[in-house]
């Protein structure tokens, strides 16, 4: 894993600018606890925190490699699941390796294919190449999303980093949240490229930027495409099982202690038994989250059936896993330290209260214990896992469905907002052009000589499906990145394997669901190897506490916040609306109520700790 840095300015002299780099890289610490390097030229200036996973002596960076014509340097985070294979054919090349790292590999081939090494990566990845011999930075993002890169042009060149926070260390970037950036971060869009703070964007994923003295270029190398499905149904579940098998193989490789998080799901439980039956004697090793006294709070509501820890117990038992449960308590979870903690993992607010929460807390614990995780991510997205994908209404619905399902504070009359900025966003016409320029993306299957167009059901599976994979799942992923790695803890998610998604996005919505129940693909894949009531168990969310502790302890916070009678807070968010929901009674407290107020303090925490500048509407 690891953290990166840099800035290029083509009109100075970045040798004295060390001082500036190494702020910037120190605020990457957490993604890195192993090591810091940094690499400094006139014109280029690249910082590098690192996670030692794969060949932990030899796989320092910043990496450089001297050339006739100049130095080609690397800082590289995330992990190529195809190193070995790369490597062995650069070898047949010619090419000569000093290190066993999956960075060397990438490097080299950018020396030998160029920006067209991309087309032979498998994995999670960001980097950024100083190239000398033209004078050219290079980024380049994996094609899902999975690893973050952000970037700031500057009037001569620009910075970047794996989160903002490294970027806002330079005293070039300012610390502005315009009108947009407010939309972004309360519409629930998840814009492409958006990154909240003024003047910042994200590299893409599938993309490659490439800045020199005359600008910077963006090329997209990967995109979800469009394309006939002509297997049958017994060899689609027989792709599938093989894919899923083939990249829980790869990543699994690494050179520290490896676990699998387990929910007690169907995704988590194909990592589970997937893993066991390739690490053989080596017994897996499984980490659930529960709740203090949940089975005696616990309640079923429309997003949680049950709970999770039975049917974790039962694949725990069945692949014979070395197993713990990570039990968190009600103070914990209110704690305004972590509170404080995973707001600055995401660098804005936008976090989904205790469910971010418990998951730093999740993370932090098993980082004790492991280094690499294997995580089911991208499958409900993937495979048409969620409820509300089998609504009528909501598939229907000409907005993004996780808005039309109503799933967040503020969602549909901005109530929690302060009135006036409600009025000044317009967060609808924000998210119908969102959400317009979203299906402006999506090809259709037009019919001709070896197969016939889908029906507009099909199609308008084929935009849910897209909508989740390109929009909410990159929400999830960054969530997923972001808070593991404020522990230095390295997350893997194989359901989003290139190879799988390309493949699985283009089976029909009638063979996603061939037996009448969500995600058929994957339960026909794997239903073999998990007990059957974890292979047929529905959907269930990932679990959130209700301790009405943990509602009483929100409402307190909330109460000493209305004492501080100036906040910037109170600028974005209603102070009424907020009274009432203090008074309310905590046990009975709804979802979307209690959910403003986690949000109402982040955004406190978040304005106290960043101390933006707000350019209100």
């Amino acid at each position: 894993m690891c953290g990166i840095t840099g800035w290029v300015s083509f009109n100075r002299n970045l040798t004295h600018e060390r001082e500036t780099l190494d702020t910037m890289t120190q605020t990457m610490a957490c993604r890195g606890p192993d090591s810091s390097g940094t690499w400094v030229d006139q014109h280029a200036a690249l910082g590098h925190r690192r996670l030692a996973v794969i060949d932990l002596p030899g796989g320092k960076q910043p990496m450089s490699v001297h050339t006739p014509n100049g130095e080609v340097s690397l800082v590289y985070s995330g992990e190529t699941y195809n190193f070995v294979e790369l490597r062995d054919e650069l070898v047949r090349r010619g090419e000569r390796f000093d290190t066993s790292s999956d960075t060397e590999v990438v490097l080299r081939a950018y020396l030998h294919w160029g920006e067209a090494l991309v087309d032979r990566l498998n994995g999670m990845y960001a980097f950024a190449i100083w190239d000398a011999r033209d004078q050219k930075l290079v980024m380049i993002r994996d094609r899902l999303g999975i690893k973050p890169l952000y970037y700031y042009p500057t009037s001569d060149g620009l910075l970047f980093g794996s989160e903002p926070k490294a970027i806002l260390a330079n005293p070039l970037a300012q610390r502005v949240v315009d009108a947009d950036g407010l939309r972004e971060s309360l519409s629930y869009c998840f814009t492409p490229g958006h990154a909240i703070w003024s003047g910042m964007k994200q590299v893409e994923p599938g993309t490659v930027v490439t800045v020199d003295v005359s600008g910077s270029r963006t090329r997209t190398y990967w995109r979800l495409e469009t394309r006939p499905h002509t297997d049958d149904v017994d060899t689609t579940v027989r792709r599938v099982r093989e894919l899923l098998d083939d990249t829980v193989r790869r990543q699994l490789v690494a050179d520290v202690p490896r676990c699998i998080l387990l929910s007690g799901g169907l995704d988590s439980g194909t990592l589970t038994a997937l893993a066991a039956a390739h690490l053989g004697e080596e017994r897996v090793r499984t980490f659930a989250v529960d709740f203090m006294d949940q089975a005696e709070n616990f309640t079923s509501d429309d997003l949680r059936d049950t709970l999770d820890a039975p049917y974790v117990r039962e694949v725990a038992k069945h692949v014979g896993s070395e197993h713990a449960d990570i039990v968190i308590g009600p103070k914990a979870l209110a704690d305004p330290e972590v509170r404080k903690a995973a707001v600055i993992a995401r660098d804005v607010p936008m976090g989904i209260g205790d469910i971010d929460f418990s998951a730093y807390l999740l993370f932090r614990e098993i980082r004790k214990r492991s280094t690499v995780a294997l995580s089911g991510e991208a499958a409900d997205e993937l495979f048409g896992g969620y409820k509300h994908m089998h609504i009528p209404q909501i598939q229907q619905a000409r907005t993004f469905p996780w808005i039309a399902l109503n799933i967040g504070a503020f969602d549909k009359d901005g109530t929690g907002l302060n009135p006036q900025l409600w009025s000044g966003l317009d967060l609808e016409e924000y998210r119908r052009e969102g959400y317009e320029s979203a299906l402006r993306e999506v090809e259709r299957l037009e019919s001709g000589d070896e197969f016939d167009s889908e029906d507009d059901f099909e199609y308008r599976m084929r935009i849910m499906i897209y909508l989740h994979l390109t929009r909410f799942m990159r929400f999830l992923l960054d969530r997923k990145d972001r808070l593991s790695m404020a522990v230095g803890l390295e997350v893997r998610v194989p359901f989003c394997d290139h190879r799988l998604v390309e493949y699985v996005y283009n089976t029909p919505w009638s063979l996603k669901t061939y037996d009448g129940r969500e995600k058929s693909l994957l339960r026909g894949a794997i239903k073999d190897m998990l007990p059957s009531s974890v292979a047929w168990r529905p959907k269930s969310a990932y679990p959130s506490t209700q301790d009405p502790y943990y509602t009483r302890e929100l409402q307190q916070q909330a109460k000493d916040l209305l004492t501080r009678r100036n906040h910037g807070v109170f600028e974005l968010l209603d102070r009424e609306w907020l009274e009432d929901a203090t008074r309310r009674e905590s046990a009975s407290m709804d979802r979307l109520t209690r959910l403003g107020l986690e949000r109402t303090l982040d955004f406190a925490m978040w304005l106290d700790v960043y101390n933006p500048t707000l350019r209100l509407p």
